[in-house]
């Protein structure tokens, strides 16, 4: 479990990032009312909000951005395992701070997530959506970040504008997916099935069936989450394990091809030269 805490002007960036090879539970909580974006990257990880009462679950959260007002009676519990692994980029302000904040974000705040500005109760959610491709990429450079002193706080401050930028942003186009939970757990579930059977994938029509949907709004949401259509993304991801498996295994070319369902040999190369931009045989 790594967590990391970067306080910049009136703002906390918290990062979470764990990996288990059984299963582990994470809380985090916070000591005063704040308001928070919490942006969950490359992991997949479950995620519950108690406060009172009451729990909110989500059980795919790959790709969502989370609004909230929190005070000090919500626990957020993050339930970690094998194949469901952490890695989340939460952006919070105490509330008392949010009128003091610089670069107009506080007037961004009281304008897009008003209710979250002006709580009335324990916990309260704001937009929850889909992050655009741009979003994502950003969240994973929080996790690459190899820079010291001062040099990795400029890289903090800037990467923060960044994805507070995209994210009005994207709030303003109202180009949001709000509190549409189901579409991305189906989303994230063909993923889930198609990195699974890299050698034998479903159709597009038997994809949609397994996660319940049609082929339309499979194509359409499966774009908008991962900025590929469907089987570009499969064949990226083809392509990368065999990458793997011919570097880091010792398979030969043909073993690699065969394991994530080439059948032609020639074919397999030339896709892969397009990709990494040398032969399979220069690995």
């Amino acid at each position: 479990m790594n967590r990391d805490i970067i306080d910049i002007n009136d703002c906390t960036i918290l990062l979470e990032e764990a990996t288990t090879e059984g299963s582990l539970v994470d809380v985090c909580s916070f000591d005063e009312p704040v308001v928070g974006i919490a942006f969950y990257g490359a992991g997949n990880v479950g995620l519950n909000v108690n406060y009172k009462e009451n729990t909110k679950t989500f059980q795919h959260t790959k790709g969502m951005v989370l609004s909230f007002y929190a005070d000090e009676n919500v626990t957020f519990e993050h339930q970690v395992s094998a194949d469901r692994p952490l890695q989340c980029v939460v952006i919070v302000t105490a509330l008392r701070n949010v009128s003091q904040l610089p670069n107009d974000e506080g007037q961004l705040l009281e304008k897009f997530l008003y209710e979250l500005v002006h709580p009335k109760d324990h916990y309260v959610e704001g937009p929850v959506f889909n992050m655009t491709p741009e979003l994502f990429q950003l969240v994973g450079l929080f996790f690459k970040n190899q820079y010291e002193g001062q040099v990795k706080m400029m890289f903090y401050r800037s990467h923060m504008s960044a994805l507070l930028s995209h994210y009005f942003g994207q709030l303003a186009s109202q180009n949001v997916l709000k509190v549409n939970t189901d579409a991305l757990e189906k989303i994230n579930l063909a993923q889930e099935i198609l990195l699974s059977n890299l050698e034998n994938p479903p159709s597009l029509t038997e994809l949609a069936s397994k996660i319940g949907t049609n082929t339309n709004k499979l194509k359409k949401e499966f774009k908008a989450q991962f900025g590929v259509p469907v089987f570009k993304y499969l064949q990226e991801e083809r392509l990368k394990k065999a990458y793997n498996l011919i570097k880091n295994e010792q398979k030969t070319i043909q073993e690699a091809a065969w394991n994530v369902g080439y059948d032609s040999l020639g074919s397999f190369s030339n896709a892969f030269e397009k990709k990494f931009g040398f032969r399979p045989s220069q690995v």
